[in-house]
């Protein structure tokens, strides 16, 4: 076996045994790219890639957020790498959200934050969700509306009236992301949250709140003041 080969081997069994034993906090973000590349790339020198990488997309959030097409232009990715990396983006978001589960009570902003936003993680287009709760603030349903663009994402309020009273919802929280943007409701936005809110109050269902994510930051439409106009919003706030 050529003397490079071995060295690489030796480097991967080193980097696997300190993971073993450290765990990922004293890792740099290429040295963690770096371990999750051995088993896509089998043989070979993964750190000049993991450099690539975030050279490319800027940071580890970014490599993690991007897509599959952009990640295979980097050189050294393939269909193999790419598929990797978006799998651990959709692993994370699973084990965030799985924590999650089981009777949860959303009584403040903070709460419906921290509930809502790990359900975006690595999605790189536009994603609406809608949460229902009874009539205790607890999750009875979460589910996700519709994905658009990067853009934008159709909401159907006869879809959310209909899944609200199939679940006997006294309350409601919307949620989507800007994949590529700030946490700053659009004058869509806003307009679907008027309508939503709209249609649900002649059926005695509160809209709570709509919030808008962008990677781990949001905005409370509610906190915010917009939803002050909205019809037939009351007491609405968390």
């Amino acid at each position: 076996m050529p003397k490079q080969e071995v060295s690489h081997k030796d480097h991967r069994k080193r980097m696997k045994s300190r993971f073993l034993l450290e765990g990922l906090d004293n890792f740099e973000s290429h040295n963690i790219l770096e371990l999750m590349l051995f088993y896509a790339i089998p043989q070979g020198d993964t750190n000049p890639v993991a450099h690539r990488l975030l050279e490319e997309f800027g940071s580890f959030s970014g490599v993690l957020n991007a897509s599959v097409e952009n990640l295979c232009q980097v050189k050294g990715v393939g269909e193999h790498a790419a598929t990797l990396i978006k799998l651990f983006a959709a692993v994370s978001r699973r084990y965030l959200d799985d924590g999650n589960s089981g009777g949860v009570l959303l009584n403040s902003t903070e709460e419906a934050g921290r509930f809502i936003v790990p359900k975006f993680v690595g999605r790189t287009v536009e994603t609406a969700y809608l949460v229902c709760l009874d009539s205790k603030r607890k999750v009875i349903y979460c589910g996700i509306l519709g994905e658009g663009s990067v853009n934008s994402v159709p909401i159907f309020v006869r879809s959310i009236v209909e899944k609200a009273i199939a679940v006997n919802a006294s309350y409601v929280i919307l949620a989507h992301n800007h994949p590529t943007g700030f946490a700053l409701p659009s004058g869509d936005d806003i307009r679907t949250t008027q309508a939503v809110s709209a249609a649900l109050a002649p059926l005695s269902i509160t809209l709570l709140d709509h919030l808008v994510v962008a990677m781990e930051d949001y905005i409370s439409m509610q906190d915010s003041g917009i939803m002050d106009g909205c019809a037939g919003l009351v007491g609405g706030k968390l």
